[in-house]
């Protein structure tokens, strides 16, 4: 489906930073929709701690951002676990970075940057620490289930995931991730190295 199919309201280049609520839409495709051609995105997006009144039971709340060659930068913010949602971001060449909750479980699929080395997205320490374990990755045999989550990311530039700490209500702690996850993690991150450089920052 091209983007001129999906049917929604699509919000000013003013409002691609701070945050929103996303709210149930009972007449449009999508919960959320923002496709802005030549700015910058960096927004988080609010999911509701409450099913709507016309809200369906089964319902994914649905976000589709769009960019073209300026950074992207989403942070998904949930505060109520049986609250699912379903993330897609299309971009030409876009840097992107997507923070997830940290009780996320369902599927991630993106495509392969080429811009680097390997080929491949990164993951912060908090993301290996608490989300890797119950996402599956780009698996080829692809099937929606109504009842995970979901995350499609396409762009030709870099990909990075992080983690969004619902028990904080904040994006993760460098600092604590990190170090958590040399002394203690034991599960293996698809990323390179560990970055020490935070510990020359003031």
């Amino acid at each position: 489906m091209s983007l001129s199919d999906r049917s929604s309201s699509s919000l000013e280049p003013l409002h691609t930073r701070g945050t929103h609520k996303v709210r149930f839409q009972d007449d449009s495709e999508w919960d959320f929709y923002l496709d802005v051609p030549k700015s910058t995105i960096d927004m988080s997006l609010i999911l509701p701690h409450y099913r709507a009144r016309h809200q369906p039971v089964d319902h994914r709340m649905s976000m589709f951002v769009a960019g073209n060659g300026d950074p992207i930068k989403v942070k998904v913010c949930r505060n109520s676990p049986g609250i699912k949602f379903y993330l897609e971001i299309l971009a030409e060449s876009s840097d992107v970075t997507v923070w997830l909750p940290s009780d996320f479980k369902g599927q991630i699929h993106h495509t392969l940057p080429t811009t680097t080395k390997k080929g491949k997205a990164s993951y912060s320490s908090g993301f290996v620490n608490r989300i890797m374990r119950n996402a599956q990755l780009n698996e080829s045999d692809f099937k929606e289930h109504i009842g995970q989550d979901d995350v499609v990311v396409v762009t030709s530039g870099t990909v990075t995931f992080k983690m969004w700490d619902v028990q904080t209500g904040n994006p993760e702690n460098c600092h604590k991730e990190t170090l958590k996850r040399f002394f203690g993690c034991s599960k293996k991150a698809p990323e390179t190295s560990i970055d020490w450089d935070f510990l020359l920052k003031d």
